[in-house]
Parts: C-alpha cells; sequence; structure tokens
C-alpha cells in the first residue's frame, strides 16, 4: 500500500528539483501554482452552485466533522430528538412532600397478601439432607 508520509513527499521533491534543474524549476512551479489555483476557483464555484440548488445543506466544516466523526452527529441528532420529545410531553408537577421538598418518591408497594393458616405446607425437598 502506498502511504506517502512528509519524509518521502520531501526525497520526492528533492529528486525533482534535481532531475529539473535550477532553469526549470521556476516555470515548473508556476504552473503548479495556476494549476492549483484554477482547482480552488472550480472547486468555489460547484460549491456555491450546490449551495443555491440546495440551499439548507450544511457547511462545508459541517460536512467534514459529520464525515470525521459520525458518532458526534448520531449522540447530536440524539440530543434534538430527546428535546423534541421533552418539549412535547406534558409536564405533571409532583406533589410536594410534606416538609416542602419536591423529592422523587417511588410509586406505593402493593400490600402483601396474607398467609393463611390452613394453607397446605408442601413436603420437605428430600434432596437438601
Amino acid at each position: 500500500m502506498l502511504s506517502l508520509s512528509p519524509i518521502k513527499l520531501l526525497v520526492v521533491a528533492a529528486v525533482i528539483m534535481l532531475l529539473m534543474g535550477p532553469d526549470k524549476l521556476p516555470e515548473m512551479a508556476h504552473r503548479i501554482g495556476s494549476s492549483w489555483r484554477a482547482l480552488k476557483r472550480l472547486q468555489e464555484r460547484m460549491e456555491t452552485e450546490v449551495r443555491e440548488a440546495i440551499p439548507d445543506l450544511p457547511s462545508t466544516g459541517d460536512i467534514a466533522r459529520i464525515a470525521r466523526s459520525p458518532i458526534s452527529l448520531l449522540n447530536q441528532l440524539a440530543d434534538r430528538v430527546d428535546a423534541k420529545e421533552a418539549a412535547e410531553m406534558p409536564e405533571t408537577p409532583i406533589p410536594p412532600e410534606p416538609d416542602g421538598s419536591t423529592l422523587f418518591r417511588p410509586p406505593p408497594r402493593p400490600a402483601p397478601t396474607p398467609i393463611r393458616a390452613d394453607a397446605p405446607v408442601p413436603p420437605p425437598d428430600p434432596s437438601l439432607n
């Protein structure tokens, strides 16, 4: 797999400078610079046309951030949904405690069923001996 580290790029640039020579180097730098400038103009023109066609499109920085961290986007979307659901749910006030505080109270437990005295008792388990 080809990976271009900064050191490899410097070695390639040094070899090109040696092969080109000092007389052709400024001309090549000018060509590379003008090509780069033309590409940047093309990018800006395309972005302008796309933004005119789709006005609700997020900014380029937002798109790059989404591409780098999709989990962050999912977290933001989940937060928006939670906020929307919280806004749609009616508020039910919690009655205050006798001392005036409004702490969380668990729901009351049902009363335990009484054990009858005449209920049959199961025989003991013989495996427990």
